[in-house]
């Protein structure tokens, strides 16, 4: 008895030991993350052999490329530019994914009275983005750019964030603010739609999946059990959105209404695009090069990303990776 006791206890350590927690940027608070949290509530991760006991959040790209550095992690999602600005620095790590490609979370808005009824209305107003170096000050600048609008025509203002954003719109402070979901799902009919990102942005890279060099060379299994169980989510989710509102529901603390609408708002903007904007993992440069751009505008980056010795497919199903001629 004693020696199966014994046994027992050994596995159960083991299988601690093969388990492992993955870091994601802003998980349970904005949406690219929410994929993960069907995948842990189905048990995929499980489903391709994979023990992932945890997923921890940050505040930010920069944040979780740190956490996945100190924390010795397999896996991590952040923003193509935390990650080409790490590896500039030195930091050893490999895109193995591609994992939300657009930024069709973001909405425009006004007060419903406003004179402003669309982007052409903008010339002389006043135009809200969260904060410097962000990407909804570099969305601010590609919608200026698109309208042909010049420097001196638009100023644009600060807000803190988005809820801030909100309470300056309210008090005239600003004419249009950025929205990203779910916030805008839960504020719907009380301000004026003027725009959505899907409608006048090109696909813009939003998060990728991250590794480091030496996971990449030990934990190779364990990387490619979770690209597919998160796939796997991406197809539930496009299959049962009502019942994947409702897991994200509680992951998020959401409302299961306010779920289901910006899952359903999501999914339907590829129809809008062309793009999806959560993809099955597959790597997409143009859209990369799409936000390495928009981030070198307003400072947030400097220098080119080398995709050659970033990238690493390897990981992928094989009708994921790229195609060679």
């Amino acid at each position: 008895m004693k020696r199966v006791f014994a046994f027992a206890c050994a596995l159960a350590l083991c299988a601690a030991a093969r388990a492992e927690q993955i870091v994601v940027s802003n998980y349970a608070v904005t949406t690219n993350g929410m994929p993960f949290a069907v995948a842990m509530e189905k048990g995929y991760f499980k489903e391709f052999k994979v023990q992932v006991d945890g997923i921890l959040t940050s505040d930010g790209g920069g944040t979780t490329i740190r956490n996945l550095l100190g924390g010795k992690l397999s896996y991590g999602e952040a923003a193509v530019s935390a990650v080409v600005s790490a590896v500039q620095g030195g930091a050893d790590l490999k895109i193995i994914s591609g994992n939300v490609h657009t930024v069709a979370e973001f909405v425009w808005v006004a007060m419903p009275k406003s004179p402003v009824n669309s982007l052409k209305d903008l010339k002389g107003r006043k135009l809200g983005y969260t904060n410097p170096r962000s990407t909804s000050q570099a969305l601010a600048i590609l919608i200026m750019e698109g309208q042909k609008l010049k420097e001196n025509e638009v100023e644009l203002v600060r807000t803190g964030g988005f809820g801030a954003g909100l309470t300056m719109l309210e008090i005239g402070g600003v004419d249009v603010v950025p929205v990203a979901e779910p916030l805008w799902s839960k504020n719907q009919g009380k301000y004026k739609l003027i725009a959505a990102a899907p409608d006048i942005l090109p696909a813009l890279s939003n998060v990728v999946g991250v590794t480091t060099g030496e996971a990449a060379k030990t934990k190779g299994d364990f990387i490619r059990g979770v690209i597919r169980g998160r796939r796997k989510a991406v197809e539930y989710m496009y299959s049962n959105p009502k019942e994947s509102a409702e897991i994200i529901a509680k992951a998020y603390d959401l409302e299961v209404p306010v779920a289901e609408s910006t899952v359903r708002n999501l999914l339907a903007s590829e129809k809008k695009g062309g793009v999806p904007y959560w993809g099955p993992g597959d790597i997409r440069i143009d859209t990369m090069d799409n936000m390495i751009r928009a981030q070198k505008i307003v400072g947030a980056l400097k220098g080119d990303a080398d995709w050659s010795k970033l990238i690493d497919e390897s990981f992928l199903p094989d009708d994921l990776k790229t195609k060679k001629k």
